[in-house]
């Protein structure tokens, strides 16, 4: 269990930090947005709590402070002084439009964000649905494109979401021909900027009009649509900061809440370009009659066979089949409706006699079919179709004819594209069916920190009091699940993946047999067998040491034994030796009896 404890330590710890580094981002972004440098004396502390078992006390209040640029700037609005004080509204129509949509009727007004967290924090609101509005306001001084960066930024909140309609704003050109009192779709502008919507197709514009220098006829040049997906930002209720940075090298930058979305360059990366091709194709050429455009050809040398048959149907009726039993040759596959009734205002002189309506026979239900029996058709083994030649390469191919490169009487090469027309007002023209869009805090400069101080006085302040009130590390997680749909794997295999191998591990194993199946039989429980097993290997540990003891005083007796025998059969050699030599000196003294003359017997004659 050792190494499955390790990997589920393992996946835990990678779930913790996987959420530290979820928090570790949010601080990132804090410190880009230097909220808390900027705010330290703006946030009021929070009364403790006057008891341990109270609940845990409010977050921080955030307070509002009217943001103020720190740099030079061409425009800069809050609307916080709740008044449209500089702001011009359009008494313009449309043209090729209806009179009872054309005017630009639509209304706007300075309120504060609903559901707001900064008091005092207002904006100009889109209020009103499915009309045209049109509004805007002259800059300090015009925007002039030399050797200075562009820099457009403000906030939008889409309150109420976003059906079909757009929040983007017009820089408008400076013209003598600019009159803000009859703002309308035909005003010309120098650059669009900013969201727009309908159905399901999120963007992102960002356009401006390029001068043709040999014309003199303005262009539209689109940036290519960005790679990130811009639908959070329009569905998710919340105050998004818009930054479009546009550079004297003609780079470009487009940010949403300070993040990159999308970057290019006016030269590479509009559609149309913004210089037209050096050669074009000659408009007055044409292909020559002879121009043989075919790779493949039918062979000119091949011959239908003789017994190609292009007559010959491709299916015919199938010989082998039989009629199935049953089948009702004479009766119908369809009667009349013996229920059905003539309608009482049938009119036969108008609608003709009156039919009953066919109904399938009831009949044929039981059977294997009704009518006249036809033989299925089967596919034709002789059917070869229409016989045509084989292809072959050609070898007139000339390939596929194009018409001759020309040199473009239309050519020409703007390499500073960036310098544009330049602008003198800043306007909002929309169309929307949702109401009550919300803006805020416009700025035009050349500064990017003077951009990112003004920012961070305006939306970060908001981003602070929306985080303020944001629940903790469970609900950060889920919103930055919703934003980035892939930390949802994350957080599978940091946290229910451990769960499940912890149940897995711990739970899993042998099944234990119930105390009510052993109750059923005599078998004792798993308990006692095990006390009866330690009981026997005790038993049979004395066993063996009284056994072994016993075997050592057995060893003991015997080498006793072995020791009294071997000392008692010497004593038995010796003792025979000796008898042994007494038999023989008295053998040999008898010997010596024998042999003397005394004892000799007298010799028969």
């Amino acid at each position: 269990m050792e190494p499955k404890w390790l990997l589920c330590v393992t996946l835990l710890a990678l779930g913790t930090l996987t959420v530290q580094a979820l928090d570790m981002e949010d601080d990132d972004v804090d410190d880009v947005v230097d909220i808390e440098d900027d705010l330290d004396d703006t946030i009021e502390e929070v009364e403790e709590s006057q008891s341990e078992s109270s609940a845990p006390p409010p977050p921080p209040k955030v307070t509002y402070r009217v943001p103020v640029p720190t740099g030079e700037v061409y425009f800069a609005e809050t609307f916080d002084k709740g008044t449209l004080d500089g702001w011009i509204l359009s008494k313009a129509k449309k043209d090729d439009t209806d009179d009872e949509i054309a005017k630009y009727d639509g209304k706007w007004e300075v309120q504060d964000m609903k559901d707001t967290r900064l008091p005092g924090d207002k904006g100009l609101v889109l209020v009103t649905r499915a009309k045209h509005h049109a509004i805007s306001s002259k800059l300090s001084k015009p925007f002039v494109f030399d050797t200075k960066p562009l820099i457009i930024q403000y906030e939008v909140n889409f309150q109420n979401g976003i059906e079909c309609g757009g929040a983007y704003v017009k820089l408008l050109s400076k013209t003598p021909e600019l009159n803000l009192d009859q703002f309308h779709d035909k005003t010309p502008y120098t650059i669009m900027f900013g969201p727009d919507k309908c159905g399901e197709d999120y963007k992102l514009h960002f356009i401006f009009r390029h001068k043709n220098p040999k014309t003199g006829k303005y262009e539209e040049k689109h940036a290519k649509r960005p790679d990130a997906d811009l639908k959070n930002y329009f569905t998710d209720k919340k105050t998004h900061l818009y930054t479009l940075v546009l550079n004297p090298d003609n780079s470009f930058e487009i940010l949403v809440d300070q993040v990159v979305v999308n970057s290019g360059n006016l030269l590479n990366d509009m559609s149309p370009p913004v210089n037209p091709p050096r050669e074009i194709e000659d408009p007055n050429d044409q292909k020559p009659e002879d121009w043989d455009e075919r790779p493949k050809i039918p062979d000119p040398d091949a011959v239908k066979p003789d017994d190609w048959d292009e007559d010959a149907p491709a299916k015919v009726p199938d010989e082998n089949a039989v009629k199935p039993e049953g089948w009702l040759d004479d009766e119908p596959e369809y009667v009349a409706d013996p229920d059905a009734e003539k309608p009482e205002d049938w009119d036969e002189d108008m609608d003709g006699e009156w039919e009953a309506p066919q109904i399938a026979n009831p009949k044929c239900e039981s059977a294997p079919g009704c009518g006249t029996w036809q033989r299925p058709m089967i596919d034709n083994p002789n059917y070869k179709g229409k016989w045509k030649p084989p292809m072959i390469d050609n070898v007139n191919y000339q390939g596929i004819w194009k018409p001759r490169k020309i040199p473009n009487p239309d050519f020409f090469e703007d390499l500073e594209p960036f310098k544009m027309t330049p602008f003198s007002a800043v306007g909002l023209e929309l169309w929307s069916m949702t109401s009550d869009i919300f803006f805020d805090n416009f700025i035009i400069c050349t500064e990017r920190t003077v951009a990112d101080e003004w920012a961070n006085d305006g939306w970060g302040l908001k981003k602070a009091a929306d985080g303020a009130a944001e629940p903790g590390v469970v609900g950060q997680m889920m919103a930055a699940a919703e934003e980035r749909p892939w930390l949802w794997v994350v957080y599978i295999l940091t946290v229910a993946l451990p769960v499940f191998l912890v149940v897995l591990f711990c739970c899993s194993g042998k099944k234990q047999t119930s105390a009510a199946e052993y109750k059923k039989t005599d078998a004792p429980q798993p308990d006692v067998m095990n006390e009866e097993k330690e009981e026997e290997k005790d038993k049979g540990d004395k066993e063996e040491e009284e056994e072994e003891e016993t075997n050592d005083e057995k060893l003991e007796e015997k080498q006793k034994s072995d020791a009294d025998i071997g000392s008692a059969s010497q004593e038995e050699e010796e003792e025979e030796e000796e008898e042994e030599e007494d038999r023989k000196h008295a053998s040999e003294e008898e010997e010596t009896v024998n042999r003397s003359p005394r004892n000799r017997k007298p010799r028969r004659d």
